[in-house]
C-alpha cells in the first residue's frame, strides 16, 4: 500500500508537468517567411500576422490559419472564345497570382485555394472573351510577333486584375500559351487563309509588274532623249567643224597663187588615189587640168 501511495505521488506531478507543457506549447505558433497567419477566435478573424517568427495565442480559444505569400501558378482550363467576326477559337493560358489580402481572401474564398482557382478561371475567361471579342480571327492567327501577343496578354491581365481585387487576390500576369482552331472549322480556315495569301501575292505581283513597266518606260524615255540630244550635239559639232575647216581653207588659199597650188595638190592626191592595183595607166583628157599640169603648157 505504501508503494502505491509513493508511486501515486510521483505520477500526479508528472501529469501536471505534461499538462503545463502542453498548455505552454499551445500558446505559441510559428509564422514562416513565405506565409501569412490569421488568428481566428470563435470563427472571427481577430488578427492578421505577416511577420515571420514565434507568436503568442490563447490556447484552445484561438485558431491559426496560414496562407502562402508566394506567387502561385494556375494553368487555366482550355476554353472557347469568339472573335469580333464571330469565329470560334480555343485559347490555352495560365495565371501567376498571389494572395494580397489574407483577411479578404479568407472571407470571400473561405480560405480555399481550390475555390480561388475556380474564381480565377471564371475571371480570366471573361477577360479573354471580352478582349478577344474585339479582334478579328485573321489578326490573331497572323500576329506571330511578340509585341502583338504581349499587348493582348497585357490587356487581359489588366482587366482580370481589376476583377480579382475584391477577393483579396492580385493577378500578376496572364499569359496566353496558344490559340487553336476548333477541329470542325480548322481546315476551312486554313483554306481561306491560303486563298487570302494567294490573292495578296497576285496583287503584289501585279503591282510589281506595274512598277517595273513604269520604270522601264521612264528609262527608255530617258535613253531616247539622251541619244537624241547626243546626236543633235554631234551634228552641231560636225557642222561647226566643217565651217571652221572651210574658214581655214579660205584663209589658207586667199590668193590666186595659193589657189592654184591647192588645185595642184588636190590633183596629185586624186592621181595617187587612182593608181591602185596592177593597173598603172591613166587616161587623161588633154584639156584636163591634171594633164596640163603633168604635160606642161603647149
Amino acid at each position: 500500500m505504501s508503494n502505491t501511495k509513493k508511486t501515486f505521488k510521483w505520477v500526479i506531478p508528472v501529469i501536471l508537468i505534461i499538462i503545463v507543457v502542453s498548455i505552454l506549447n499551445s500558446m505559441f505558433y510559428t509564422v514562416q517567411e513565405n506565409e501569412y497567419a490569421l488568428v481566428i477566435q470563435f470563427s472571427k478573424v481577430i488578427n492578421t500576422v505577416d511577420s515571420p517568427g514565434l507568436h503568442v495565442k490563447i490556447p484552445i480559444i484561438n485558431e491559426i490559419k496560414t496562407y502562402p505569400k508566394t506567387q502561385l501558378f494556375y494553368d487555366i482550363n482550355t476554353s472557347d472564345v469568339l472573335t469580333s467576326d464571330s469565329k470560334s477559337m480555343t485559347v490555352d493560358s495560365f495565371i501567376i497570382w498571389r494572395i494580397a489580402d489574407p483577411f479578404l481572401f479568407h472571407q470571400q474564398m473561405l480560405g480555399s485555394i481550390s475555390i480561388a482557382e475556380g474564381r480565377l478561371d471564371a475571371i480570366t475567361y471573361n477577360s479573354l472573351k471580352n478582349i478577344i471579342g474585339t479582334v478579328e480571327q485573321n489578326a490573331i492567327i497572323s500576329s506571330t510577333d511578340e509585341k502583338s501577343r504581349g499587348d493582348l496578354n497585357a490587356k487581359v491581365t489588366e482587366q482580370s486584375k481589376a476583377n480579382a481585387a475584391e477577393f483579396g487576390i492580385e493577378i500578376i500576369d496572364v499569359k496566353i500559351k496558344r490559340f487553336d482552331l476548333p477541329p470542325d472549322n480548322e481546315q476551312s480556315v486554313f483554306r481561306r487563309m491560303i486563298s487570302d495569301r494567294e490573292r495578296v501575292a497576285e496583287f503584289e505581283r501585279a503591282e510589281g509588274e506595274k512598277e517595273a513597266n513604269i520604270i522601264k518606260n521612264e528609262v527608255d524615255k530617258t535613253v531616247n532623249i539622251t541619244i537624241s540630244d547626243a546626236e543633235a550635239a554631234a551634228e552641231n559639232i560636225i557642222a561647226e567643224g566643217e565651217s571652221e575647216y572651210m574658214r581655214i581653207l579660205a584663209e589658207a588659199y586667199n590668193t590666186p597663187e595659193k589657189e592654184e597650188f591647192y588645185k595642184f595638190m588636190r590633183s596629185l592626191d586624186a592621181l595617187k588615189a587612182s593608181l591602185t592595183g596592177n593597173n598603172k595607166t591613166v587616161i587623161l583628157d588633154e584639156n584636163s587640168l591634171l594633164a596640163q599640169i603633168l604635160i606642161g603648157p603647149k
